[in-house]
């Protein structure tokens, strides 16, 4: 973690630095997040490309082809970048305190939740309230079934799968299958 001294909480949080989620700046986005998530989850009936149009509203990136099947829920939006045909199935979860990448041709279940949120491991500096994320990287023809969990700061190789249910808490290696929790490697 870097130097924190002089930085506003958002320069912080985006840095992966210890910082105040209660930061007026901070709430002011996760309103507008909230307000962007009611129209957007409002949008089910509506064609794919306006919803897609609707992302790049909000989002980082948003690739030709992307698609996510309200509801849908995240912290801020703009931490998140979609590569070309990404798509994500109902009832996903991004909690984008920084960067969350999922790389082109993507395919993700429904209920995944993909946490770049953490938080300090001794009690006394939890207890502080503050908190930290750690980035999480998504190659590209990668399977996530349902209800999978990605934590904070892992790396899925580029065509992997990763089991539906599964908890992955650390690098998945490109081209491998991981199951379980915590998720593991399968055997060949």
């Amino acid at each position: 973690m870097g130097q924190t001294e002089g930085r506003s909480e958002k320069e912080k949080m985006l840095a992966g630095d210890l910082y105040d989620a209660g930061d007026p700046e901070l709430q002011a986005d996760l309103a507008a997040a909230k307000d962007w998530m009611v129209r957007y989850n409002a949008a089910l009936a509506m064609p794919v490309a306006e919803r897609r149009e609707l992302l790049r509203e909000r989002f980082a990136a948003v690739g030709d082809g992307s698609t996510i099947r309200p509801p849908f829920h995240c912290d801020y939006g703009y931490n998140i970048s979609l590569g070309t045909g990404v798509f994500l199935n109902f009832n996903c979860v991004i909690l984008d305190v920084v960067a969350v990448t999922i790389g082109d041709k993507t395919q993700i279940g429904p209920g995944v939740q993909i946490l770049t949120a953490d938080h300090p491991r001794g009690g006394a500096e939890r207890e502080s309230g503050l908190e930290f994320g750690r980035p999480i990287r998504i190659g590209r023809n990668v399977w996530i079934g349902g209800g999978a969990i990605i934590l904070p700061g892992v790396d899925v190789g580029d065509d992997a799968i990763i089991g539906a249910g599964s908890v992955v808490t650390r690098n998945v290696p490109p081209g491998a299958t991981v199951v379980g929790n915590p998720a593991r490697v399968r055997g060949g």
